[in-house]
């Protein structure tokens, strides 16, 4: 009778959503699989975005046209040959969240225009504080944190040390060899090698961008 109470508590509570898993999906690149843990919750509307590209295979046979060690790995808008692919229409940014750009967190790309992200996105190497949402102004709005790599940070940092140079219409910081995405997927693994991640909101600070290479935004 007790295992039967636990079973049906265990059983509404799960109906509510309390033990509900965030949504998973695995990056298989050329040189590794990275999987991303995604926040719905915090971002909904720029986790709708990402998966629906996920799930049209808009990610296949894209590259890594970014890389800076230390900094960050960006992705997803460009084909092998530097053609870039057509998008859907950009989304609101999300940044004031909560959540910062720290080692290993899913942020995504754009330009200048705080709501201009569509498909490209980057994997943060560092903890970027200046990328975080300070207020609501085009120079400080920051750049929107959706998830975080829970398996295959090691792929990441991998990518992000690579020798790198001139590639497509890119002058610089384009990995020589080129880092192919060649499938991305949901999926409903739990990674067992590394812990559940717990994210917790913290507020905004002031940080002055003191390093020449994260003087740089995060292009869309």
């Amino acid at each position: 009778m007790k295992r039967r109470l636990i079973l049906i508590i265990f059983g509404l509570f799960s109906c509510t959503g309390v033990f509900a898993a965030y949504p998973q999906v695995k990056m298989r690149t050329n040189l590794g699989e990275v999987v991303f843990e995604l926040y719905p919750d915090k971002a909904p509307k720029t986790v709708a975005n990402f998966l629906q590209y996920v799930k049209s295979n808009h990610y296949n046979g894209t590259i890594f046209h970014r890389s800076i060690n230390k900094f960050i790995i960006q992705g997803g808008g460009f084909t092998t040959d530097f053609q870039y692919k057509p998008t859907l229409a950009p989304i609101p940014n999300e940044a004031a969240n909560g959540l910062k750009n720290g080692p290993g967190m899913l942020a995504m790309a754009r330009t200048y225009d705080p709501d201009s992200a569509t498909a490209q996105f980057f994997i943060n190497l560092d903890d970027n504080k200046f990328l975080n949402f300070h207020r609501p102004l085009p120079d400080y709005y920051g750049y929107c944190v959706f998830g975080k790599v829970i398996r295959g940070m090691d792929v990441a940092k991998k990518i992000g040390a690579l020798p790198t140079g001139a590639g497509g219409p890119f002058p610089s910081d384009v990995p020589v060899e080129p880092v192919i995405i060649e499938e991305m997927a949901m999926t409903t693994e739990i990674p067992a090698d590394e812990p559940k991640v717990a994210v917790a909101a913290e507020p905004a600070k002031t940080v002055k961008k003191t390093q020449k290479h994260k003087k740089e935004k995060t292009h869309g």
